[in-house]
């Protein structure tokens, strides 16, 4: 056993161990958590909010940390394997790591320091409910990305097409193919920071997004 290729895999163990407990946690937020708090009473919900969710928040927030360091650091291994499978998938995972870090953890931030106000006998703060619309649809477009994404690192390893080639190679995807590929994925992206979750609002409807997405994105690989 070669200690490098133990070490590359060691970083692979620890990616696809973090990806699990913050894709996980997304899931249950978005599949579960919003769901539940459509049918409970306001009592329960914010003791929910008060008491459960910062616990939920650390995993998540630390998960999605240490999937995107271990993610680096493997690029970094299999730099010479790189194909653009797995380039979009880094791209909609970075993407989803920034809006953890910088849009979800900050809103939920006011919206948990609100409702402990009320629970203290104080008031709600004014900004709480722009602040939890603002983390519902970035964390409503982290869910859309991570379709697509958990598909693309997958096809790096295991699909076939022109994606699977390195982009240096005479055959690979098209710098068009390329090109629009991207601008969708930051097009999705600067929805997620001033737009609105539209057809993301229900769960088929997110998860209808997000394999729509995937394959758009597949063919554009393909075809073009």
């Amino acid at each position: 056993m070669e200690l490098e290729n133990l070490i590359s895999y060691l970083f692979r163990w620890i990616h696809m161990f973090a990806g699990v407990i913050w894709i996980g946690i997304l899931y249950y937020f978005n599949f579960v958590q919003t769901e539940f708090f459509k049918v409970t009473d306001a009592g329960t919900k914010s003791a929910v909010i008060s008491k459960l969710v910062p616990r939920a928040l650390w995993w998540f927030r630390y998960g999605a940390l240490l999937t995107f360091i271990s993610g680096l650091a493997l690029a970094g291994y299999l730099a010479s394997a790189v194909n653009f499978y797995i380039m979009i998938g880094m791209l909609m995972g970075t993407l989803m790591f920034l809006n953890v870090w910088l849009i979800i953890w900050p809103a939920q931030k006011i919206v948990i320091a609100s409702t402990d106000a009320v629970i203290g006998g104080g008031e709600a703060d004014p900004a709480a409910a722009g602040a939890l619309a603002r983390a519902g649809l970035a964390s409503r477009t982290n869910t859309l990305f991570s379709l697509p994404m958990l598909f693309f690192m997958g096809a790096s390893g295991h699909l076939g097409g022109a994606g699977r080639l390195p982009i240096s190679m005479e055959g690979g995807v098209s710098s068009l193919a390329q090109i629009i590929c991207v601008v969708i994925i930051l097009g999705l992206q600067f929805n997620a920071i001033k737009g609105k979750q539209g057809p993301m609002t229900s769960i088929v409807g997110v998860i209808h997004c997000g394999i729509a997405l995937g394959a758009v994105l597949l063919l554009i690989m393909q075809l073009l």
